[in-house]
């Protein structure tokens, strides 16, 4: 256990970001399952509405450092390629 009263406060704050960032990975998941269930759908004009949702969520949780640069880039290359070839 810590001793010193910075320690706790370090801890409650290490709390609080991890369940920040907790929250924010979930909801990137759901929406990016959401996106996926409509291109499966054929819906493209939903679609291509849900992936600029989520490439603006994506930015967002890039620019708090919930997620590094290189996997936002990495994930909204991948979502764009996948309603490229199915819109195609």
């Amino acid at each position: 256990m810590p001793i010193l009263h910075a320690s706790y406060k370090d801890i409650k704050k290490s709390a609080k970001k991890t369940l920040r960032n907790q929250s924010v990975k979930s909801r990137l998941k759901t929406e990016t399952t959401k996106f996926l269930g409509l291109l499966s759908s054929k819906k493209m004009d939903e679609a291509k509405k849900q992936l600029t949702f989520l490439v603006s969520q994506l930015d967002k949780a890039k620019s708090k450092g919930i997620i590094h640069k290189n996997t936002a880039s990495r994930k909204k290359s991948r979502l764009m390629k996948k309603l490229n070839v199915t819109s195609a």
